[in-house]
């Protein structure tokens, strides 16, 4: 379902409010191109953003909020644009994270991270160390991040465990498929987004959370992610307020 936000409408925060928030943070280049500037301009400013969303999400009670901001299909963009983002890490450390450490959040990062540039790996590194003992709002970065590639890893893992007699097939569940996936270090009542929003207008996932993402509700807006701001998130909670979840029941 699509949200639409009239700018002169001011919307209160919802009555529910979902436990963990997915965001598929899409637009920043056509973002960039509405005003004659070049792609990275909008990543710049989609960095701004998540900002300002994620104090909204913290301000609002949500627990965990789960941002995707790199895919492991993204390093087919153009060099430049993704050296522009890859950096943004140490940016978003440097500008915002003291800020966010203040207002108790706790940042932490998902995805494989052995492909990460030295930099981009120790700025999170650095989040992970400062933030660590917050009990607030957990702002899961979700770099060089793939859904499908997440499940293979954890069935390899969970395999060798076998393998090696320290886990039983009759061992395993969902829950215990669950506890190898990179959402593994979530609190388990936390793992899986209750909604999942995408900004831009495009109606796919995207290899974000298949697996999370099973009973999660999906909110699609056309608003483009560096103008989603509070009242964008109140919008998308209230529809999630509208919503029946039934988890397969009547």
């Amino acid at each position: 379902m699509f949200g639409f936000l009239k700018k002169d409408k001011v919307i209160e925060t919802p009555a529910v409010v979902p436990a963990h928030i997915g965001v598929i943070m899409d637009g920043n280049g056509r973002w960039a191109k509405k005003r004659m500037q070049p792609r990275v301009f909008g990543h710049k400013a989609g960095m701004d953003a998540l900002r300002k969303v994620a104090i909204a999400a913290s301000d609002m009670g949500v627990k965990v909020m789960t941002v995707y901001a790199f895919s492991t299909e993204n390093w087919t963009r153009p060099d430049q644009e993704v050296k522009f983002i890859m950096n943004l890490p140490v940016e978003f450390y440097d500008k915002y994270v003291p800020e966010l450490h203040q207002k108790n959040m706790k940042i932490q990062m998902i995805g494989e991270t052995d492909r990460l540039p030295k930099q981009t790996f120790n700025a999170l590194k650095k989040a992970e160390e400062l933030t660590k003992l917050n009990t607030g709002l957990i702002l899961n970065f979700a770099l060089n991040y793939g859904g499908r590639a997440e499940i293979t890893q954890a069935l390899k893992l969970i395999a060798e465990e076998v393998s090696d007699g320290k886990i039983s097939s009759a061992d395993i569940d969902e829950e215990l498929i669950g506890d190898y996936l990179f959402t593994g270090h979530l609190p388990r009542e936390f793992r899986d987004p209750d909604l999942i929003i995408r900004t831009s207008g495009e109606l796919r996932l995207s290899n974000f959370l298949p697996w999370q993402a099973a009973y999660s509700e999906l909110y699609f807006t056309d608003v483009l992610w560096p103008d989603f701001d509070e009242q964008a998130l109140k919008e998308a909670i209230a529809e999630f307020n509208r919503r029946n979840r039934r988890f397969g029941g009547v």
